[in-house]
């Protein structure tokens, strides 16, 4: 296999032949990049261009689609010659002269003979590579197909051996005579952006890390196991749980949201966490009791910045009934570890509002010191303005930090 394909009358460029490439490892990079593709072919006489999934593997392209859908029918027997398009645009061009306006863009034309595969084993192979390009991992993560469902699906194959590339890149072509004109010109980029998952009704299972755009370590939360608590990643199922254990007006005093009435509204705020989670700002755990398994509270990194490696500890909120345990000190430390161990964090810090001494006096315990006020930094639920109170653990004074903690925990 050469590393260029043979360019034919089909993908020979008719103009601007500088764009037109044919390098065999561009075409593979912008065909495993996309997730879709437009795929043309004749019914009738008549020209059809359907939008589809596809996943290379090695030098072949393969389509899927229903047996009952017009590509498929089209393909039984010897096959269907298509046409398949992959573009990925990558910014516009905005020129003085309209003339000149362009885009900046990778794409990717192959032609030949789609073929059913027929055979079990390819089949389910393609099928299983189809889950993995949309999540690595997700073909172990999700119920295979059954019989039923194989014989339902149609796959085509499109080896890829008439194909070309072709590509923009750079700023605006504008003509000489155009320069001096008082008119904008330059480019706005573009990139296809993964949102945050938003979870089915029902669904207990955390977001898998293995989906699109998924968070760094930073925001991503693992199980953290303890003697007096676990730690676990917050998911939507903990409301019920965590709706029982928070449902104290004690809790929420001085937590800068509004308490949640129902486990509905909990799970709302659960959600938020999420959101702020897929986002890279945030990330969330259930606090669970390691004898009985109930939840008893949560707790957050937050404000996470990897450029400076800082993050913050907060909307953390415990069951009363757990206070004054060894529940505190061991999720503190857990985190602690988990910040600085383990991320390589320089700085942990916390607000807390200068009302709630309880909180102040807590977080001076695990070692870390008061750096200042904040000022009028945010209202209460109330609508009243709340100081709030910095406290910062920096990585040179987490070793002593660790220290005390750890003996205090095997004191209790």
């Amino acid at each position: 296999m050469t590393d260029l394909y043979t360019p034919t009358d089909r993908t020979t460029a008719t103009r601007t032949r500088k764009r037109m490439r044919y390098e065999r490892e561009a075409a593979h990079a912008i065909l495993d990049e996309a997730y879709d593709c437009s795929v043309g072919f004749v019914v009738d006489g008549e020209p059809r261009v359907l939008p589809n999934l596809h996943v290379r593997i090695d030098d072949t392209l393969y389509l899927h689609g229903s047996t009952g859908a017009r590509l498929g029918l089209a393909a039984r027997g010897d096959g269907v010659a298509v046409c398949v398009t992959v573009t990925l645009l990558d910014g516009l061009v905005y020129a003085r002269s309209q003339f000149n306006h362009s885009a900046n863009y990778r794409s990717v034309v192959a032609l030949g003979i789609a073929r059913p595969v027929t055979d079990a084993a390819e089949k389910l192979r393609v099928l299983y590579a189809l889950a993995d390009k949309v999540g690595p991992g997700r073909s172990t993560d999700s119920r295979p197909p059954t019989r039923q469902e194989l014989a339902q699906t149609t796959v085509l194959a499109l080896p890829l051996a008439e194909v070309s590339v072709r590509a923009r890149s750079g700023g605006v072509g504008d003509d000489p005579e155009d320069l001096d004109l008082p008119h904008w010109a330059g480019v706005l980029p573009l990139r296809t952006v993964a949102g945050p998952p938003v979870t089915e009704p029902g669904v207990a299972a955390a977001p898998p890390s293995y989906l699109p755009g998924s968070p760094s370590q930073w925001q991503t939360p693992v199980v953290l196991e303890g003697r007096h608590v676990r730690l676990e990643p917050l998911t939507p199922g903990h409301a019920p749980g965590l709706f029982e254990a928070l449902d104290d007006e004690e809790v929420w005093r001085h937590i800068p949201y509004p308490r949640p009435r129902t486990p509905d509204a909990l799970t709302e705020d659960i959600a938020g966490v999420l959101r702020g989670q897929w986002l890279g700002q945030r990330c969330g755990w259930a606090q669970i009791d390691p004898a009985s398994g109930a939840v008893i509270g949560m707790t957050t990194y937050h404000d996470i910045d990897t450029n400076l490696r800082a993050l913050g500890i907060g909307h953390t909120m415990v069951g009363r009934k757990w206070w004054r345990t060894g529940v505190n000190t061991e999720a503190k430390l857990m985190l602690l570890e988990r910040a600085f161990d383990v991320l390589g964090a320089e700085r942990v810090f916390w607000y807390t509002d200068i009302l709630n001494e309880r909180s102040q006096n807590a977080i001076a315990r695990l070692g870390a010191s008061r750096d200042g006020l904040i000022r009028r930094q945010r209202r209460r639920p109330d609508g009243t303005w709340r100081d709030t109170v910095v406290f910062a653990m920096t990585a040179d004074e987490w070793p002593a930090a660790a220290r005390r903690l750890r003996d205090r925990l095997a004191a209790g």
